[in-house]
């Protein structure tokens, strides 16, 4: 289908995106790399009046270090995740979850920030930037602000965004001496995860003493496996913890499968995860 007509601006300054979008309302639309939003133009599922383009903002593009944190533009494509060094290096579980984004045309055009501002509750990206406790760094009219991860994804497909803010920063702590393991079940290559499990562990003479897990398709938001990491931290084992994996969540029945399949699949994902994050 063809998309219903709108206005076009490529903003060279955040400052100027922010203004546009401010202006615009309910009727602008930001464009990141477009691999969500095209298709919903196509299927007039959206009509806005102004579609403001970010891929004219080189500076929220790039991966640089601060400290013990991996600060990472926005822009920055699921593609350069997976394989620049200091992603690879300081945060493997997010690498490891963009790699499996998609195809490869997803993964070159594919934000960090625009998987993260559509929220979509079988997106990878989500997923791991609550496992690891990574802040989302906004800007609007009022400047920037920050919000964790845990706290910006609020509802299906809704966020903390205000109407005139951008994702412009993500902000993920290194996790030195963890092992990791994102484990993903989808029906093809390029299908969204039927369910997925992000997990990180850390060991101590041989056990893991501490647990980051999170769950992707098992709610209407990222889900932080809380029982699991707690049955981690009290000395259970593996297949112990990876039992406690569908407790609080809410997975719904698709087409794809059903709420009871998928709970049977966190557990049996939770369980993958951390051995193959254990043996890192």
């Amino acid at each position: 289908m063809i998309p219903a007509s709108f206005d076009y601006i490529r903003p060279s300054t955040v400052e100027d995106a922010v203004n546009a979008l401010s202006e615009a309302g309910d009727e602008g639309k930001v464009l990141a790399g477009g691999q969500s939003l095209l298709p919903v133009l196509r299927l007039r599922m959206a009509a806005p009046a102004l579609l403001i383009d970010l891929g004219g903002l080189p500076q929220l593009r790039g991966v640089r270090t601060e400290d013990d944190t991996l600060v990472i533009g926005a822009m920055t494509t699921h593609a350069t995740l997976a394989s620049h060094p200091l992603v690879v290096e300081g945060a493997p579980l997010l690498a490891q979850a963009a790699a499996t984004v998609g195809d490869r045309q997803v993964r070159h055009r594919g934000t960090i920030g625009g998987s993260l501002a559509h929220a979509d509750p079988a997106g990878d990206l989500p997923t791991v930037a609550v496992a690891l406790d990574a802040l989302i760094v906004l800007a609007g009219m009022d400047g920037r602000r920050t919000v964790a991860a845990k706290d910006f994804f609020t509802d299906l497909f809704t966020t903390a965004l205000r109407p005139d803010e951008l994702v412009v920063e993500v902000r993920v702590p290194k996790l030195d001496g963890w092992g990791v393991h994102y484990a993903k079940l989808n029906r093809t290559a390029q299908a969204w995860a039927t369910v997925a499990v992000a997990a990180a562990v850390r060991r101590d003479n041989g056990s893991i003493v501490e647990a980051k897990v999170a769950l992707t398709n098992m709610g209407p938001t990222p889900v932080r496996a809380s029982a699991v990491e707690s049955a981690i931290a009290n000395g259970e084992g593996v297949d112990a913890a990876a039992s406690h994996a569908a407790e609080g969540a809410s997975p719904t029945s698709d087409t794809t499968a059903s709420a009871e399949f998928r709970s049977h699949l966190a557990t049996v994902l939770t369980r993958r995860a951390l051995t193959a994050a254990s043996a890192l």
